[in-house]
């Protein structure tokens, strides 16, 4: 295999209020206005303030048809007039059903500190440095019960391997100055084959 084969090409798309050349250059992509049927990976940038423009819709029904993993990524979680829930209900209605692998956890003043796993009920708390995990309690546990519900069933359904293949899409909360989510979007990528 050639070098040039080996390198990931990561694509990002989304209105400007969401920043997407943040997200690029985090993650080493570029921002795109048209389709590039050879990216390994398309990452959709949402800010839930502004919602889902048009421009984005018809480039996610376009890549569609390279079945290109995706990756829906809600920026602006320290926004607290709309939020990522908000961000999910109108992907969900506009893109495709979405996958939340992990759901947010606020702290007393009512800002994102923390995401909890559906898959495993950790909590990653992300005002430590480095980020630090721990089991969540019994409360965590009854308020996200109905969403790890829908989200185990959604994943056994499709596999270990949907969002490679392209037919299972994450929503993943992102705050780059926080470091909230960067790892995970770090770990869903480590999963694509260059």
């Amino acid at each position: 295999m050639n070098s040039s084969a080996s390198v990931r090409s990561i694509a990002i798309y989304g209105h400007v209020s969401a920043h997407p050349s943040a997200v690029a250059s985090l993650f080493d992509a570029h921002v795109l206005d048209t389709v590039d049927p050879k990216s390994t990976c398309a990452i959709f940038v949402v800010n839930p303030s502004t919602g889902i423009d048009q421009a984005s819709i018809d480039l996610w029904r376009a890549i569609d048809e390279f079945q290109t993993p995706r990756l829906v990524v809600v920026t602006h979680l320290e926004n607290q007039e709309s939020d990522f829930d908000d961000a999910i209900l109108l992907a969900h209605r506009v893109f495709d059903p979405m996958a939340t692998p992990y759901l947010v956890l606020h702290d007393d003043t009512g800002f994102p500190c923390a995401l909890i796993s559906m898959a495993t009920l950790q909590i990653t708390d992300y005002t430590t440095n480095p980020p630090t995990q721990r089991a969540c309690d019994t409360e965590h546990e009854s308020l996200v019960k109905e969403f790890r519900d829908e989200y185990l069933e959604l994943t056994g359904a499709m596999g270990d391997d949907a969002f490679a293949a392209g037919i299972l899409f994450p929503a993943i909360p992102l705050w780059i100055e926080k470091g909230i989510g960067v790892d995970i979007v770090r770990n869903f990528l480590s999963q694509l084959k260059s």
